[in-house]
């Protein structure tokens, strides 16, 4: 594909939806004016669907694509093993190679919806990192002071509770940095958490090849819940989400993040989402009217218009409307009564009775629509039942 080195396009890439460009984005810009660059995004397939928060980077590997330059997604089938620290306030969980296939299986569809991998390689760094021999370690961990490695401040804020620091975490910044090493890159894009471990990457580059290595942080988004976007949160929302399910979580977000949500996940002007953030302030627009706009954006990037327009009149529905959603899971009951502990447990509504108990005191559970308090009550099984656990879950009886 042909070089872009159209100033404004660059600048556009180099700005909008990116935290920070290091050392200099005027060093990086002229760079890109000159030749073609060489850049990746490295992913660690520590699970097997792909979020929202993942897309900001993805899209930000795409438009370097467009540009012409050479863009690598790197799957981290070797740094995958030592567990990357970043953000965690414990060690990950070791995992097996039998569960990184796992993981990988729907990896390319998943991204095939942001990018073209007619213009994107897909490396491994298992391909070189488990091929390392011992010396090959010692030379690489020779590069990087030991002091620096426990700088990092969720290894400090451990160290200070007393908590444990795992000799293969502090491997991790060093075997992720020698991915920019083994593939001679100019540029690695990653997200603020991903920053320290760039930086490490840029002084090994420039101390085993003289060669200077551009960082771009692209910054992260937050979850349904207000929380950093992660699967061990549970606030995600995934790409792998129904159009529906996609369209409801994204109405459930704070409406402090729905100009966050706008700026780093849609692709419309930044002008306009500078109109919807005054009217916001200056309340002359609904939240919830504006939030809307939001889903509708997002999901159709995800989905089919079909489905996308399903998912807008599905929620009208069951939230405006105040209707049971047009299509739900059916059970079959052959018992006719039944105590509303098991009910709830053989629709699968509760994992347990203790967890059904709780759901009905905290008045969570509705039974065609109205709200049930009684924990001992039995009900009477009928064709048609509806059965509700809070605003989004629902069960009828067939």
């Amino acid at each position: 594909m042909k070089l872009i080195t159209n100033p404004q396009k660059i600048e556009e890439t180099l700005t909008q939806r990116v935290k920070q460009v290091l050392p200099t984005k005027k060093g990086l810009k002229e760079l890109m004016k000159k030749r073609k660059i060489k850049l990746y995004l490295g992913i660690d397939p520590t699970g097997k669907k792909l979020h929202l928060g993942h897309t900001i980077a993805l899209r930000k590997l795409e438009e370097f694509a467009n540009l012409g330059h050479e863009v690598i997604l790197l799957v981290g089938t070797g740094t995958v093993l030592a567990g990357d620290p970043s953000e965690r306030d414990k060690a990950r969980p070791k995992i097996t190679e039998k569960e990184i296939k796992e993981n990988m299986k729907t990896w390319k569809k998943q991204a095939q919806k942001i990018i073209d991998f007619s213009k994107v390689k897909i490396k491994y760094n298992g391909d070189w990192l488990l091929k390392l021999k011992l010396e090959d370690i010692i030379n690489i961990a020779s590069q990087i002071s030991a002091v620096k490695l426990f700088q990092r401040d969720m290894f400090k804020k451990r160290l200070q509770k007393k908590d444990t620091v795992w000799m293969h975490e502090t491997l991790y910044p060093l075997l992720q940095g020698y991915d920019s090493v083994a593939m001679d890159v100019d540029l690695e894009i990653g997200g603020t958490d991903q920053t320290f471990n760039m930086l490490i990457g840029r002084e090994l580059l420039q101390k085993m090849k003289k060669k200077e290595k551009f960082v771009l942080i692209t910054p992260m988004i937050l979850g349904i819940d207000g929380r950093q976007m992660s699967k061990t949160s549970g606030n995600c929302i995934w790409l792998t989400d129904s159009a529906p399910e996609m369209f409801g979580k994204i109405m459930s977000i704070p409406d402090k993040l729905i100009i966050p949500y706008f700026e780093l996940l849609t692709n419309l002007s930044f002008s306009l989402i500078k109109k919807y953030k005054k009217n916001l302030v200056k309340k002359k627009i609904n939240p919830r009217d504006l939030k809307k706009k939001l889903a509708l954006e997002i999901v159709k990037m995800y989905h089919p218009q079909k489905a996308t327009k399903e998912a807008q009149e599905e929620f009208s529905r069951v939230f405006e409307e105040k209707r049971a959603p047009s299509k739900m899971p059916e059970v079959k009951i052959l018992k006719k009564e039944l105590n509303i502990l098991e009910l709830l447990m053989k629709t699968k509504l509760a994992s347990s009775k203790s967890e059904a108990k709780r759901l009905i005191l905290q008045k969570a559970i509705k039974i065609d629509g109205l709200p049930e308090s009684d924990w001992k009550k039995t009900i009477r099984i009928q064709k048609g039942m509806i059965l509700q656990v809070g605003k989004r879950k629902f069960v009828t009886i067939k």
